[in-house]
């Protein structure tokens, strides 16, 4: 309880102390200021900026394994592209043939795209839009959501039949003043039934094709306007998704079952390496937040020289106030102040006066995140306050460990007679 008490008078003291030297409070704490906001605001840029990253990549879906010809993050070296090359396509035999083999896939689906075409209906028409063939289960792997109408039957993607699930904006321009459910539009000169529109999505951050500008018909649909295969250069390549279950943590079994099974289909012998990629999301968004820490690091580096500076600042207004108040001092440890309550004092008081500078930081910061940015969110958490005010904290206890010792160490006698 005294520990208690004296901490709230040394409290007491710091904040009297601050209050009568109002200007010289205002300049000391203008470099910690600086420095929380250049650090906070790099932090909470590179942070709103990775999730608004990650967020648009949520298209990708979560958990899936996808099979293809090339990597996603590319290789090590500048001609790494000619080995992938020279790989063959992922076909729709391989994956009927992972279909009926593999026992720990959840879902399994095949689907390819093409792009950009023009869609009509009547008079009407619009281009650079996105064709997906999509196999059996591909709503299991991706979120479709149907605003109207349906998604297919079963019996529609298994025979291949001409019906197309279109986007928002597809709608809207082929169909301004109808119901487009049950009308026809055309592709590469072939009537496709309109059986659903997806719901509007809006542009993604990264400003990739959404679904509003996309048609989704069946796979073996898509395969009778574009030949799809493992051969010939002209063929288009298509993707297998796979879907572990939940008990497969990190999809460890899937992946390895998946790629037996894919090596035996093409004739792999054991020491050959594998001529297929196994492309997950979660690797993608570890690329990027590699990219990102880079940043957070440069934030670091330049608010630490801001904070250097207010921390000198600091640090010679404590020797300043030291110096002013030494008589204070001398009576107090003449009436029995013992030289940690004096210690407390002067540390208090240098921390306040530097969470005062980083509160100011913060400010700024959120004041920040009120500004126009695009389609990009700022978002200032709490754990980049958190982090501000620590930051703040630890600056003035530094700031003012030496001033406050050398207070504390004063001899009472020679205080007293002190100017």
């Amino acid at each position: 309880m005294l520990a208690l008490r004296l901490i709230f008078e040394s409290l007491g003291f710091a904040w009297k102390a601050l209050k009568s030297n109002l200007l010289r409070t205002i300049l000391s704490l203008l470099g910690v200021t600086i420095g929380i906001f250049s650090i906070i605001a790099v932090l909470t840029l590179v942070d709103s900026l990775q999730k608004n990253i990650v967020d648009s990549l949520n298209f990708l879906g979560s958990d899936v394994i996808y099979v293809e010809k090339w990597p996603w993050t590319g290789g090590n070296s500048r001609d790494w592209w000619k080995d992938y090359i020279k790989r063959p396509n992922v076909s729709f035999e391989e994956y009927k043939f992972l279909k009926t083999n593999l026992k720990n896939g959840q879902t399994i689906s095949i689907f390819a795209d093409y792009q950009p075409i023009t869609v009509k209906a009547g008079s009407n028409g619009i281009n650079k839009i996105t064709l997906n063939g999509i196999g059996e289960d591909y709503d299991r792997l991706f979120e479709i959501n149907i605003e109207s109408g349906r998604y297919f039957t079963s019996a529609e993607l298994e025979s291949g039949r001409n019906v197309v699930i279109i986007g928002s904006e597809i709608a809207k321009a082929l169909f301004p003043k109808s119901n487009p459910i049950g009308q026809y539009v055309k592709i590469k000169n072939l009537k496709f039934t309109v059986v659903g529109i997806v719901k509007k999505e809006g542009e993604s951050f990264m400003g990739w094709s959404s679904k509003d500008y996309s048609c989704f018909i069946p796979y073996d649909s898509f395969r009778k306007l574009y030949q799809t295969g493992t051969g010939r250069w002209n063929e288009l390549g298509s993707t297998i998704g796979l879907k572990g279950y939940e008990n497969d943590l990190g999809l460890v079994e899937l992946e390895n079952e998946a790629r037996g099974y894919l090596r035996v289909k093409r004739g792999l012998k054991p020491a050959k390496k594998d001529n297929f990629t196994m492309n997950r999301p979660e690797a993608l968004v570890k690329v990027i937040a590699g990219l990102f820490d880079v940043l957070g690091v440069a934030g670091w580096i330049i608010g630490g020289f801001s904070m250097l500076v207010g921390g000198f600042g600091i640090a010679n207004i404590m020797f300043v106030s030291v110096k002013e108040r030494t008589s204070i001092i001398g009576l107090q440890k003449s009436l029995g102040a013992k030289n940690y309550f004096i210690l407390f004092q002067f540390l208090f008081e240098s921390i306040f006066l530097s969470l005062i500078g980083g509160l100011a930081g913060l400010l700024l910061v959120w004041l920040l995140t009120f500004a126009p940015f695009g389609s990009l969110q700022v978002v200032l958490s709490i754990k980049n306050i958190i982090l501000g005010l620590g930051v703040s904290s630890i600056i003035g206890l530094v700031a003012g460990i030496i001033p406050a010792a050398v207070a504390a160490r004063l001899d009472p006698v020679i205080a007293i007679r002190a100017n």
